[in-house]
């Protein structure tokens, strides 16, 4: 292979490692030591190289893609892909199953939220039955209104059937006579103590003296919670357990609280609230629940929910718990988000730094990308990190067909173009799916824009090819138009026409891409490739980056 060969394998192998961009540093380097002959003109060298840099450079990624599969297979990276897995099988399930999802009614869903949606609607779509969504809004501290409406749009987008909903506070009612029940059954006391005791007396294995008195008294007690006889924090109802347990969570744990905070849904009717594993382990029975799946951060209340089954008989639903995903680069939690749209950081909550199902379906990701994710995934107990490289890929599988190409002029510069003749563009809606072409008239002594950056790498009288246009060389003045032939090898430059729209792009980092965009896409709407840039979902001439 001759060294004028070698040089341009490895500028398509640098570029290609390198997002479309080869360095000629790193390529120079390269050669001097792997080829001896190299080193003999390192100054004749460095100027070959440059030459081939510039004009692979200007191909753009597609193009060097395609090179890599063609003539040098021996450089193409293992692209993450996802692992094809099915969910395993649950037991008893083959009469159908009853399942549910239960969020809190804080703010919208988020990535992590998919996951319980996903692995439960795929089990009820298996075997049929229910699925309901119970909404648990028993804490009125920390609910926003607006999520009882949020919580169902995010699940029907992401296609999660659901049969049944469920607003814990519309069955205030039923928690209480199961906690009186308890009550007069001796399994539940209402402790008349400061919450510093408490915790002091579990810790110590040591019950408070209410523990033991008769359950008559308990049970006046909790009137006096619901007559709102006590201030906050004055008495809780307390479920009984083992104070020797070796976890001091599950020694006798708070039932009920008292909140005097008014209710954004029920306003001030109701002043005692159940505790979470409470009222979750009396819906769990009440409404027939035969398997409950959910993180392995929810063990210890599924330990602390037992109590409540065993007490009354009740059947014990099947337990699955899978292992806690780290979601990286990512802002995912609600106090946050809440503060930073109060604050104006944040544009709201389908604000694309953030991940909320809104926020990645407003970039342009397909609910069936979180599907296949989270079934690929699986019902591992271990914890694991989310890859976003793999989420991305399995995006891109489904977007890639549909996605028009379009040219988008990131930092452009306007530039006089000399040209004595009309010229005529023809380019490709997409590269392999015959959707037609994007035409453009140029008409003669235009103007044209260019990035900044591909300007900067064109040298005083280079001679390059504006993409799907025509041939012209830099001169002092703008450009000029040399001929329309199409088999010179030369640097290829993306180009906007003068008549071009500007237009920005708002990045998940936080960053905004100013630019001109193409006339024929500025009115489209949808995920679409900008190219040699990414694909960017178009929202009324809004563009969001979704991913390379």
């Amino acid at each position: 292979m001759s060294i004028t060969e070698e040089i341009r394998k490895q500028a398509i192998k640098n570029a290609y490692l390198h997002d479309g961009r080869a360095d000629v540093k790193s390529v120079v380097s390269k050669l001097m030591a792997e080829f001896p002959e190299a080193r003999k003109n390192p100054g004749d060298l460095i100027n070959d190289v440059k030459k081939c840099v510039d004009e692979i450079n200007s191909m753009g990624k597609d193009r060097i893609i395609e090179i890599i599969n063609n003539e040098y297979p021996e450089f193409k990276i293992k692209e993450k892909k996802e692992e094809k897995h099915e969910l395993p099988e649950l037991p008893n399930a083959k009469n159908g199953v009853v399942m549910r999802m239960a969020p809190s009614p804080s703010g919208p869903l988020h990535i992590g939220h998919s996951r319980m949606a996903i692995l439960n609607d795929e089990y009820v779509k298996r075997y049929g039955g229910d699925l309901i969504l119970r909404i648990e809004d028993t804490n009125p501290g920390n609910i926003d209104i607006d999520a009882y409406d949020m919580i169902p749009e995010d699940l029907k987008w992401l296609d999660v059937n659901v049969t049944k909903t469920v607003i814990q506070t519309s069955r205030m009612d039923l928690y209480y006579r199961e906690a009186k029940k308890l009550i007069e059954n001796g399994y539940m006391y209402i402790a008349e103590t400061d919450q510093k005791r408490f915790k002091e007396l579990k810790l110590k294995s040591m019950a408070l003296p209410d523990r033991s008195m008769d359950p008559g008294v308990h049970l006046d007690r909790f009137d006096k919670m619901l007559n709102r006889e006590y201030r906050e924090g004055e008495a809780v109802a307390v479920l009984k357990t083992d104070l020797n347990h070796p976890n001091p969570s599950i020694r006798d744990w708070i039932a009920f609280r008292i909140s005097y905070k008014r209710h954004p849904l029920t306003g001030d009717e109701y002043c005692v609230y159940p505790m979470m594993n409470f009222s979750v382990a009396i819906d769990d029975h009440y409404l027939g629940l035969t398997h409950v799946i959910r993180g392995m951060d929810h063990l210890v209340n599924t330990e602390k929910q037992k109590y409540i089954f065993n007490y009354n008989n009740w059947k014990l639903p099947y337990y699955y718990h899978y292992g806690i995903i780290k979601i990286p680069g990512s802002v995912l939690k609600t106090s946050i988000i809440k503060n930073g749209i109060k604050s104006g950081k944040y544009t709201g909550w389908d604000d694309v730094r953030l991940g909320t199902i809104r926020a990645l379906r407003k970039r342009g990701y397909r609910p069936e990308t979180f599907r296949r994710y989270w079934i690929n995934s699986g019902m591992k107990e271990t914890g694991a990190t989310f890859s976003w490289e793999i989420f991305d890929s399995i995006n891109r599988q489904l977007i890639d067909r549909d996605a028009m190409r379009f040219f988008f002029v990131n930092d452009p510069v306007l530039l006089d173009l000399n040209n004595d003749i009309d010229l005529e563009s023809h380019a490709r809606y997409h590269p392999d799916i015959d959707l037609g072409y994007r035409k453009y008239i140029i008409k003669s002594h235009s103007r044209i824009y260019l990035s900044r950056r591909d300007l900067d790498d064109i040298k005083p009288d280079e001679i390059f090819r504006l993409k799907d246009l025509c041939v012209v060389k830099r001169t002092e003045d703008g450009i000029a138009y040399i001929d329309d032939d199409s088999n010179k090898r030369l640097k290829i430059i993306q180009w906007c026409p003068e008549n071009s729209h500007e237009f920005t792009v708002q990045k998940p980092d936080g960053t905004v891409d100013s630019g001109m965009l193409e006339p024929l896409a500025y009115n489209y709407n949808g995920v679409s490739q900008f190219e040699r840039y990414g694909y960017v979902n178009i929202i009324n001439r809004n563009g969001y980056f979704l991913h390379r």
